[in-house]
């Protein structure tokens, strides 16, 4: 009889980081940045499952016996992960899952050699199923990581607990790993930084919503103004620097003039007209003024989703990723 201890052994392993992986496909549905990368991200968490199931039922086809506590344990971390990563940038998150993906890979490709040697072909079938899933994960997320290194906007963003604490983070040049007792700080800390955000946010909240829409435009535009004419006074002294700064803040605001977009008469463009011109860009620059601009003024959905998808285009060519 063909010993399949090591088979058995690897496949827990791979159920457990799988079970991981699932519960953190989960966490990232409530970070996607567009609808479409919702659905991609919703249908990412199903197909783990479906592959945590797969593995499961091909312990039990070789004799084992699942391993239950194994499986909650790897919930267990993902829950603790999306604890701790909110003390972390969303890029430091993401590097954690890019390491997971790896392992998950690794893990797969040695099922297979293992399956090989044993004379298992469902496992090795298996095997490659979670090779070709993995290595198109890794890709996923390098690409995103990609994105947020060319400026993003990524196809994932950083919660309200991230963007606060992660600056935090990087400032006190906060640890990657915790020990047990330091963990319960954090979890303290970023409950409190939690209350202290929502408190702000409601208070501005409460003071917005005393503003008439015509106010919050004229204020808009008043800044816009402010900082156009503060790109045109630098580019007048000669401070190029300072002028670059302040042009690429007013394309995060989405203030950008008609004139100054990467795309000719743009306000002019229909729906269809639009993305297909936007998929001529190539520099992601050009890409975020685009959404930008369409998030501040039109907000039309599919073509911000045309713009993130021709980014990540963009973002796979520069990290090499077909």
């Amino acid at each position: 009889m063909t010993d399949t201890s090591k088979l058995i052994h690897q496949l827990r392993s791979l159920a457990q980081l799988t079970s991981t992986e699932a519960q953190i496909a989960q966490i990232r549905i409530g970070q996607a940045r567009t609808d479409a990368v919702r659905r991609e991200l919703t249908q990412n968490a199903s197909n783990s499952e479906d592959r945590l199931q797969a593995i499961v039922d091909m312990i039990r086809e070789l004799g084992g016996t699942p391993d239950v506590v194994t499986p909650a344990l790897g919930r267990l971390s993902a829950v603790v992960k999306s604890t701790v990563e909110q003390v972390e940038p969303l890029d430091e998150a993401l590097l954690e899952d890019l390491s997971l993906e790896h392992q998950l890979l690794d893990r797969a490709r040695y099922l297979k050699v293992l399956a090989d040697t044993a004379k298992q072909a469902k496992v090795k079938k298996l095997a490659d199923r979670l090779i070709v899933a993995h290595t198109a994960t890794v890709e996923w997320i390098t690409t995103v990581l990609a994105e947020e290194a060319l400026g993003g906007p990524a196809a994932l963003q950083a919660t309200t607990f991230q963007r606060v604490a992660g600056g935090a983070t990087r400032l006190a040049n906060f640890p990657g790993r915790f020990a047990v007792e330091q963990v319960n700080r954090t979890v303290n800390s970023v409950q409190q930084t939690g209350e202290q955000t929502r408190g702000k946010v409601n208070q501005v909240a409460d003071k917005t919503t005393q503003l008439t829409s015509a106010v919050r435009e004229v204020l808009t535009t008043g800044r816009n103004a402010s900082l156009q004419r503060a790109e045109k006074v630098a580019r007048r002294e000669g401070d190029k620097q300072t002028a670059k700064s302040v042009h690429e803040t007013r394309r995060d605001l989405g203030a950008l003039t008609l004139s100054e977009l990467p795309i000719k008469k743009y306000d002019d463009l229909n729906i269809t007209e639009a993305v297909k011109a936007i998929k001529k860009l190539d520099s992601a620059e050009d890409i975020r003024a685009i959404i930008r601009f369409e998030e501040t003024h039109a907000a039309r959905s599919s073509v911000v989703s045309a713009a993130q998808t021709q980014l990540a285009a963009v973002a796979k060519q520069a990290v090499g990723v077909s």
